[in-house]
């Protein structure tokens, strides 16, 4: 407590002692929130998808904290960011980096690099919680104002990497501006994406912008096994969200009616497997037959044979596996204006042919450097798939100079 009550008394060793009566009520503010989401916390913490991840976060539950070091912390949110970052930390010693992240998935991704991973904590435990390090770099969109705060009180230069704000956000930044400009005060180094993401963060009071691209493209892309072609044309359905599933089965019952194929339906989020198996049985009990019978499904899991008209794909880190033998890939996640889209230099690195829905925007960097992609409304999926046959495959051309970010990292 002491730690806390200094830092809000005293001020930080870096910023103006002004900012100290706003970081208390934030403080307080977030303390009241946290205590009345008590419940719904407890209640969510026993289910599946966040049994390890919220217990962690909200309760410090195997979450310790962090040695203080000369480190270099990075942030990250979920599975793309924490795959985004390896480029980056090839340059950096093993024994100086430390990963934050959000989701299980995340979580899991940053496993693979064998370095100190932990949750990132809710706000009210960071002013106990986080210790000194020599630089915090947030990935993307993750705007945590206790934890600039803090860690700038504790004396880290901080980076923002990866940094948007997307067409859909924008206008809730703006509106909430004055507290984004006390936020990004305490940010050295703003490397964003576009131009237009850096006079979006100019706007907002950020200084020491620079734009370097997205650092997905530098992403080294490949698959870990390689399975056998299906003889016949090959759709996935990709990084699917709740309602996405129906809508492309109802498209693939149209579209096998006129051509033969094989889909494969990989979920973004493991927690729906069983419902998503559930959704693709059912349909084929209704939707019945195609030119040789009864539709077939399976379960990747239990069967990798690849033999049955429709295959769930129910095993994480696959999916680079399965874009590696389709022909077609349905990106999902952007049929639905509440989730934006997901990473098209995955499916147009292996060749496929990329159809995806008109909610991208916040993949719209990315997408700006995939040639060949059919942006659809919800209905036109059956449509897309038949056109597909007259279009080449989807490529990327452009590649992306991390050198100013790994030179700024290591000049610290």
């Amino acid at each position: 407590m002491s730690t806390l009550w200094s830092y809000f008394i005293y001020g930080t060793r870096r910023r103006s002692v002004g900012l100290k009566p706003f970081s208390f009520l934030y403080f307080i503010i977030s303390t009241v929130l946290y205590i009345l989401a008590l419940p719904l916390l407890i209640t969510l913490s026993l289910k599946q998808k966040y049994k390890e991840s919220l217990p962690a976060r909200f309760f410090l539950f195997n979450n310790p904290k962090f040695k203080e070091s000369k480190g270099i912390w990075f942030h990250v949110c979920s599975l793309g960011e924490a795959r985004a970052i390896k480029p980056i930390l090839d340059h950096c010693k093993k024994d100086e980096v430390k990963i934050t992240t959000i989701t299980h998935t995340g979580y899991n991704e940053a496993k693979k690099y064998g370095v100190d991973l932990r949750y990132l904590p809710f706000e009210i435990f960071l002013p106990f919680w986080a210790k000194p390090q020599k630089l915090l770099v947030v990935l993307e969109a993750e705007f945590w104002y206790m934890l600039l705060a803090i860690m700038s009180a504790k004396g880290a230069k901080i980076v923002l990497l990866n940094a948007r704000i997307s067409d859909k956000s924008v206008k809730k930044y703006m509106k909430m501006s004055w507290f984004y400009k006390r936020l990004l005060s305490y940010v050295d180094v703003v490397f964003c994406q576009s131009e237009i993401d850096a006079y979006r963060f100019e706007t907002l009071g950020a200084k020491n912008i620079e734009i370097v691209g997205n650092i997905k493209l530098a992403q080294e892309i490949k698959e870990n096994k390689v399975y056998q072609k299906p003889a016949i044309l090959t759709i996935v359905a990709a990084s699917t969200h709740d309602g996405e599933e129906k809508l492309i089965l109802d498209e693939y019952a149209e579209f096998i009616k006129k051509r033969e194929a094989k889909l494969f339906i990989v979920p973004r989020h493991p927690e729906r497997f069983e419902t998503v198996y559930k959704l693709i049985q059912n349909f084929c009990e209704q939707q019945g037959l195609s030119s040789k019978g009864t539709l077939h499904v399976s379960r990747f899991s239990e069967d990798k044979s690849l033999s049955s008209d429709i295959v769930l794909v129910d095993m994480m880190g696959e999916l680079n596996n399965i874009y590696n033998i389709s022909d077609i890939a349905i990106l999902g996640g952007a049929f639905r204006e509440d989730v934006g889209g997901h990473n098209p230099l995955e499916p147009a690195h292996f060749g496929c042919k990329i159809i995806t829905g008109k909610h991208f925007h916040d993949q719209k960097e990315l997408f700006k450097y995939v040639h060949h992609v059919q942006y659809i409304e919800n209905s036109e999926v059956c449509q897309a798939l038949l056109k597909a046959e007259e279009l080449p495959p989807s490529t990327v051309d452009e590649k992306i100079n991390l050198d100013r970010v790994i030179n700024y990292i290591r000049n610290i």
